[in-house]
């Protein structure tokens, strides 16, 4: 009886209108639910998450699986509720973008890049969204009550948004301790790295002409010995650890993931770290995500400002690409087809599928997809590396 009485009391309690931050919770968990299920935008991602936020929302508190993350205490009688182990094991830790980094790396090939090694610089270009994002949030944030230390960390969590990176963004805020903003920082991340059919086609559109868009690519059919696809994965490792030692971790399992597929003899490991390990940890990291979206700390101007901000920083990332292809072409005697520049973000192999599908619409005889997916690869290495160069230089400031 006593149960069936809080149980009654929470309901009456929703009812009645005062936790009316929660109905609008259901509603964004059942949107991405929908559109995980019905437009088929990342499921993986977007059906935990929005599952998440509504058992994290629930109108009384349940002992065991989110009492002790919504209530910010120990429960009374000390049991500690499993999406807050969740989160404190994978997000707090940073173990989970770390497993979903070794799960790209082992999908990855980097021959495309190999033989197409000039596609690096817009894996590089693709990331001026994020430092141009980074300066507008630092410049906003005092107006919403926020400055100092916090406007620098959470300025930095959002400019990476726009890399459409989700591991480094929650890598990033995590690192920045922006435990009340991971929230809508993830979601935001997650939710423009799937929307990337909807958002990049009419910024290419309108930075480009139609002309531009048909501009063909040669690609040349070369074998790449394997020693280089052995070696690649270490180098980079290395200059990156030395040169942006931020970035290391993140780098360092993105190439084991990719080493251990390349070796050739860790064929076992390769496929289970490009499906098991993949899909276990996304399913975990989603739901996680979700936990996080609890109703007092989601809804709030600063949450808006995050989401439009990050889709701010996404558009600039995409514009940043195509920009510096059409400045490229100002001296190359054989053009790039500018929408190559738009793969450079993280959104891997996404951005690239989008930019063949463009070019395919302009002339179905162009194919430009093997020089996207260099330019895609590049970018999530740029992503990661600007990731790091973000956090070296809040740290700097601060």
């Amino acid at each position: 009886m006593d149960i069936l009485k809080e149980v009654f009391q929470g309901v009456l309690y929703f009812g009645i209108g005062e936790n009316w931050k929660a109905l609008i919770m259901y509603v964004i968990g059942g949107v991405l639910i929908y559109l995980a299920i019905k437009k088929n935008y990342e499921p993986a991602l977007l059906l935990p998450i929005g599952f998440g936020a509504i058992l994290v929302n629930l109108p009384f508190n349940i002992v065991g699986i989110v009492t002790e993350f919504v209530g910010g205490e120990m429960a009374a009688n000390g049991e500690v509720g499993f999406l807050e182990v969740l989160r404190s094991a994978g997000i707090s830790t940073e173990l989970f973008p770390i497993l979903i980094f070794i799960a790209i790396g082992a999908m990855i090939d980097f021959t495309p890049l190999f033989k197409n090694p000039f596609m690096i610089f817009f894996g590089a270009a693709a990331q001026l969204g994020i430092f141009i994002t980074f300066i507008v949030t630092l410049l906003i944030l005092p107006h919403l009550g926020i400055d100092g230390a916090e406007a620098l960390k959470l300025s930095a969590a959002v400019g990476i948004i726009g890399a459409a990176d989700g591991p480094t963004t929650i890598y990033v805020g995590n690192h920045f301790n922006l435990i009340d903003y991971m929230g809508p920082i993830s979601v935001a991340a997650y939710s423009y790295m799937s929307l990337v059919p909807i958002i990049q086609p009419p910024v290419i559109r309108a930075l480009t002409t139609k002309k531009e868009r048909m501009i063909r690519m040669d690609y040349h059919e070369e074998s790449v010995p394997k020693l280089v696809k052995i070696l690649f994965p270490i180098i980079v490792t290395i200059i990156a650890g030395v040169l942006v030692p931020m970035s290391a971790p993140l780098v360092g399992s993105l190439m084991f993931g990719n080493l251990i597929r390349e070796c050739g003899v860790l064929e076992r490991l390769s496929q289970s770290a490009q499906n098991e390990l993949a899909n276990l940890v996304t399913l975990l990291l989603g739901i996680t995500i979700g936990s996080t979206m609890l109703a007092d700390k989601f809804i709030n101007p600063v949450t808006g400002l995050i989401l439009l901000l990050g889709l701010f920083a996404f558009i600039f990332d995409t514009a940043g690409g195509v920009l510096f292809a059409k400045f490229l072409n100002l001296f190359l005697k054989k053009k790039v087809n500018p929408m190559i520049g738009a793969a450079g973000i993280s959104a891997f192999p996404m951005s690239a599928r989008v930019v063949q599908k463009m070019a395919k619409e302009e002339d179905p005889t162009n194919f430009i997809l093997m020089q996207a997916i260099s330019a895609n690869v590049s970018g999530q290495l740029g992503s990661i590396v600007a990731g790091g160069l973000v956090i070296a230089l809040v740290t700097i400031l601060l």
